[in-house]
């Protein structure tokens, strides 16, 4: 023992000073000499041109003149923190070509070595102005962001082709806008315009309101007013597509504005543009503003309406944002200018409660039938029930981070690392506190009282932002019916909780059952997706070519050891198809005998088998209250 000591000793001795030899830098500081917004006017307008012609190559061009006061150090700062993304995805990387002058002379600038969006410059004595030159190089191709510019149609966000100065709120900063686009092209935006011709010349305002106001342009164009107040602007790759709407599908739209209006009680916008874009050219969206959303579906929304249904609630959703994310938005997610990082704490309100309204509206509406409703909600609770282990270790307040820490990027093993659950576990929180609300009312409340307490108690018209934090939520729920809500929440939200919460099914009249038979819903999610949902039974949800699209952490699929990068090639000795693989998950009930795959991953085969016997496993909603529940009563329209 002690010759070991010894050797030790002298092994640390002649160890350490080899440490203290090697070279040890200190870091250089970080000094932030980008000024912090403030919120005082900026001494003048800046005016913008773009030109959208360019519909081949996708290339927007612009030029912009900045008015300035003084001579000497100036910061131009790109969009970085973008409102309805709510992590930093300005697309700086597509800026190209920035040039920037004053009295005729060329303006050198430099990137900030720790803000990439923010230029450095020096204005010159005596300049009065800035003139910028710059290209947007949007995607041409998916493997490069969302395409925006399309053969027939276009997306033009103005926090793309625009830079603004540092050291003002957005809201202080003037500017004019003008955009020519194609010819024969019509153009429409939450922020009114004034045309001659392809050349649209927006109407003044401010900076934070412009960024809000993105445009829909496009050669195959049909607008319908659905109130005095409201308008759905449809753009479509073909003119058949815009004539497959039928009245009836119209109405369907009227009656989601109307719907929404009684719920929450006032309109929370001067006037509202739907965006909608039924396309397989353009990049899909789902994207609010507070006087518009941009909205993206498959060219079939009008000829397939009774089957595309995956659709039919992006709507609904959309326009509930214009109260619960627009007007009223969490406080530590509403920022000055578009540099302040967004803190996305409470986004089980912001898009939680906005998914649950979603999905009530749809149903209320009428755009989506209450069975299909219904189907969609057993899915959902089975989802979050089965399917996201991740519960256990990860709470739902830390998936509010995920749009910054995964920025929607895909996983290996999204039910255990959790994703964006705030959307979807946070519709089914919602739906438990209308059952609590019923039951300590007696009936005679709902969640409706809150959301026209909480979003629907300004003023009618009104497009500012009202900020709430934990505590107003809290409060606001009181102001319905006293009650623990702290700790209804706070179990729910910022604990981890194991249990999904599926009172809002139980003590509403439903209970979430399996059957071997899928629901209308589940049938139609299958059909447009190309994929066999076995995620309750195999734990894989799988598509017809026979690549893994999930794998449930923990089920049998994961325990065999299948991972989303492999493929299975054959079920029992036949070559993979769906209906193959359901086939023989349906013949193992009845039998004792494994499923066998072989599977591929890359270049290599493998066999593998799962013993699994519990047959196919499809999510559904049975009553089990007599006469009208809960649940029926709160999707029923007003």
């Amino acid at each position: 023992m002690r010759r070991s000591f010894v050797l030790a000793a002298l092994l640390f001795t002649t160890v350490t000073p080899a440490f203290a030899q090697n070279s040890a830098p200190q870091p250089v500081p970080i000094v932030d000499t980008i000024p912090a917004a403030k919120d005082i006017p900026y001494p003048g307008t800046i005016t913008l041109n773009v030109d959208a012609t360019d519909v081949e190559q996708g290339i927007f061009r612009v030029e912009e003149t900045i008015p300035v006061a003084q001579a000497g150090p100036m910061v131009l700062l790109y969009p970085s923190w973008l409102p309805g993304k709510h992590a930093s995805r300005g697309e700086i990387e597509k800026l190209a070509g920035l040039t920037i002058t004053a009295n005729g002379k060329t303006i050198p600038w430099v990137r900030d070595t720790v803000d990439v969006f923010a230029f450095h410059i020096d204005v010159p004595e005596g300049a009065d102005k800035l003139e910028l030159s710059f290209q947007f190089t949007s995607a041409v191709s998916g493997s490069q962001g969302r395409v925006v510019v399309a053969p027939s149609m276009m997306n033009l966000q103005f926090p793309s082709v625009s830079l603004y100065p540092a050291g003002y709120f957005a809201r202080q900063i003037p500017i004019e806008a003008t955009v020519t686009y194609p010819e024969g092209w019509t153009a429409r935006s939450g922020l009114p315009a004034i045309n001659q011709g392809s050349v649209y010349r927006y109407q003044p305002t401010n900076y934070q309101v412009l960024v809000d106001s993105p445009v829909f342009a496009g050669r195959y164009f049909r607008e319908w007013e659905l109130t005095p107040r409201v308008d759905l602007n449809v753009f479509a790759d073909s003119q058949a597509d815009l004539d497959a709407a039928k009245p009836e599908m119209i109405d369907a739209h009227r009656r989601l504005v109307e719907q929404a209006v009684k719920l929450f009680g006032t309109e929370q916008y001067d006037h509202y543009e739907f965006l909608l874009a039924m396309t397989d050219e353009m990049g899909g969206i789902g994207l609010e503003h507070h006087r518009s959303s941009e909205n993206g579906v498959d060219p079939d929304y009008f000829r397939n309406w009774d089957n595309a249904l995956g659709d039919r609630d992006l709507l609904p959703h959309e326009f509930t944002h214009s109260w619960n994310g627009k007007y009223r938005r969490g406080a530590d997610l509403w920022t000055p200018d578009y540099r302040m990082p967004m803190r996305d704490s409470l986004m089980w309100v912001y898009e939680g409660q906005t998914q649950f309204w979603g999905v009530v509206l749809a149903a209320r509406s009428g755009m989506l039938p209450k069975d299909d409703v219904l189907g969609l909600l057993a899915y959902y609770a089975a989802l979050y029930g089965e399917g996201r282990p991740g519960r256990e270790w990860r709470p739902l307040v830390d998936t509010t981070n995920d749009p910054i820490i995964a920025a929607r990027r895909p996983k290996p093993w999204t039910s255990w690392q959790r994703s964006e659950d705030y959307y979807v576990e946070g519709l089914l929180i919602w739906l438990e506190a209308d059952a609590k609300i019923r039951e300590l009312s007696h009936g005679t409340k709902s969640m409706d009282d809150f959301a026209r307490a909480f979003f629907g108690s300004g003023r009618d018209g009104d497009w500012g932002e009202v900020t709430y934090d934990f505590d107003t939520v809290v409060a606001t729920l009181n102001s319905v019916v006293a009650w623990d809500w702290g700790k209804f929440l706070t179990e729910r939200v910022l604990d981890v909780n194991p249990q999904v919460p599926l009172a809002g099914f139980t003590e509403n009249g439903y209970r979430l059952i399996f059957t071997d038979k899928p629901t209308h819903w589940m049938q139609n999610y299958e059909s447009s997706s190309g994929r066999a949902h076995l995620g309750f039974s195999l734990g894989l949800v799988m598509r017809n070519s026979g690549s893994i699209a999930e794998v449930v952490w923990g089920s049998p699929a994961f325990e065999a050891g299948i991972d989303v990068a492999d493929e299975i090639v054959a079920v029992n000795g036949a070559p993979y198809s769906n209906q193959v693989l359901k086939d023989a998950v349906t013949a193992a009930k009845d039998s004792k005998e494994p499923i066998r795959l072989v599977i591929r991953s890359e270049e290599r085969l493998r066999q593998v088998t799962i013993d699994y016997h519990g047959g196919l496993r499809y999510p559904r909603l049975e009553k089990t209250a007599t006469g009208e529940a809960g649940l029926d009563r709160l999707l029923q329209a007003k």
